[in-house]
């Protein structure tokens, strides 16, 4: 077997799971870049009060590191640690370079990858694996006057932990599963709560449930006691929340009838008007949450469905001309979803550039995770990965085995170039385009899942056809395998 290069951008979940499949696999010449200055991805960077995965935490962790969880739906802080546990455990904190990023990754003549850091250091390698998350820049709205405000702002994903919120008045931009966790805190604390809506979202109640003490030592005694915990959690990811998405009727009328009847807490009238979305159950991202709606009760929340005219010096100006005085604007606004490995330079084959592919807002890969154009790099969670729905981890793992797959034939010499041809990228486009029209993503709202053209870039079926294109590759659909009448 040859023994690739690898170089691995991001320590998040996915890209610390890389790393260790790597080394299992008897892969040493490893090279894993983190912009930041520990592991951990999304829990670390997001530290918001509130913060907990939306994912039963036995399901949410890697298959060969199950955890002793203290919730059902683990806290930010304890998912952290986790991160760090694995890290420190696998190898992965002692061999990462933190507080280095990828600036410029460029496809040879020589058939190497040559990768430039922010430090100024240069690797020739192989190939790249690109594990750089979906949400990772946070995206600031465009108001007017953002810049005018003097009071103390900030990102959720950026929070500002020295800032002491007693007493003030605090706005909050946004409703989704971020703000919605948030916001009860906020509340909580007695200050007074403004909050700005644009488009309501529909609450799935699943309550965060603490393992007692008692069986939470079990599992630690024997962590074999938890397999019917995960199995039974995950059939009902993946019989349940899954399927009321991709079109399967029972399903979605048992989610129907979660959300709607849930939205029935509200009582004022006009209140609950304001909450109940015109768009189907499950369109946006499902916000898992049973505090929110009992908080934006209370008399010092205020919702505000006006549109924002403008961010004023001592607050928000509404369009019926009212001028909401603040404190403290906190941005609750998501991230530039389609960003992967951006901003940094990418340039393939022929001198073929990201934007090239990308540039007319449709994200096009190859079953999740190959670009045509773009020899050995792959793209974890790429555009056709069933983010909307799943454990990331859960994803990232059955992704993973397929890339090795891939890359054992390059190990193999059964190709020099892990590369989808043009054909094979356009069928999985036409694939999941076919998918998409059954599923509730088109059901009248504007989420991160679409792309320019309004069309969904998520994977549309249920779990099982996703295992089933991830099983094994198709040498056919490869450049270097193809048959050359039909290679790009």
């Amino acid at each position: 077997m040859r023994q690739p290069s690898v170089l691995i951008i991001g320590a998040g979940a996915t890209g610390m799971l890389v790393y260790i499949k790597l080394r299992e696999a008897g892969i040493t010449d490893l090279t894993l870049i983190e912009k930041a200055d520990k592991v951990g991805g999304t829990w670390r960077e997001n530290t918001y009060p509130g913060i907990a995965c939306d994912i039963p935490a036995p399901h949410y962790c890697y298959s060969f590191e199950p955890y002793v969880w203290t919730h059902h739906l683990a806290f930010g802080g304890e998912l952290q640690e986790y991160m760090e546990h694995v890290g420190r455990k696998y190898g992965v904190t002692d061999n990462a370079r933190f507080g280095e990023a990828v600036t410029s990754c460029v496809y040879g003549d020589d058939g190497k990858w040559h990768v430039e850091t922010s430090k100024g250091d240069t690797f020739a390698v192989d190939l790249v694996i690109s594990a750089t998350g979906i949400l990772h820049h946070p995206k600031w709205p465009e108001i007017d006057g953002k810049d005018d405000f003097a009071g103390a702002h900030w990102h959720t994903a950026r929070w500002r932990h020295d800032v002491d919120l007693t007493g003030k008045r605090i706005g909050v931009i946004g409703t989704g599963s971020t703000a919605h966790q948030v916001i009860p805190e906020l509340i909580k604390g007695g200050n007074e709560v403004s909050v700005f809506q644009r488009t309501p979202q529909w609450v799935a109640p699943v309550p965060n449930i603490r393992f007692p003490e008692w069986l939470r030592r079990r599992w630690q005694r024997k962590p074999e006691r938890m397999q019917g915990w995960k199995a039974a959690y995950r059939w009902l990811v993946q019989n349940v929340f899954i399927n009321a998405t991709v079109g399967k009727w029972l399903p979605n009328q048992v989610m129907n009838i979660l959300c709607k009847g849930h939205l029935l807490r509200i009582r004022d009238r006009d209140l609950r008007s304001k909450l109940r979305p015109d768009y189907e159950v499950g369109c946006k991202r499902l916000v898992i949450n049973t505090s929110f709606y009992g908080a934006i009760q209370k008399p010092n929340a205020h919702l505000i469905t006006e549109g924002i005219e403008k961010i004023e010096s001592g607050g928000i100006r509404t369009k019926d001309g009212r001028l909401h005085e603040l404190d403290v604007l906190i941005y609750s606004t998501g991230f530039h979803n389609f960003n992967y490995m951006r901003p940094m330079n990418l340039v393939g084959r022929d001198g073929h550039r990201i934007e090239d592919s990308w540039g007319a807002g449709q994200y096009r890969t190859h079953r999740g995770v190959l670009l045509e154009h773009f020899p050995n790099f792959v793209l974890m969670l790429g555009p056709g990965t069933p983010i909307g729905n799943n454990t990331i981890i859960g994803i990232a793992e059955r992704q993973m085995g397929y890339v090795m797959q891939l890359i054992d034939m390059w190990r193999n010499g059964e190709t020099d170039a892990i590369e989808p041809t043009s054909k094979a990228v356009e069928e999985f486009a036409n694939y999941i385009s076919a998918g998409v029209k059954d599923t509730v993503w088109v059901g009248g709202c504007q989420s991160w899942y679409l792309d320019a053209s309004g069309q969904p870039t998520i994977f549309p079926y249920d779990w099982d056809e996703f295992l089933r294109i991830t099983e094994k590759p198709d040498p056919s659909e490869l450049v270097a395998s193809a048959p050359k009448d039909k290679v790009a």
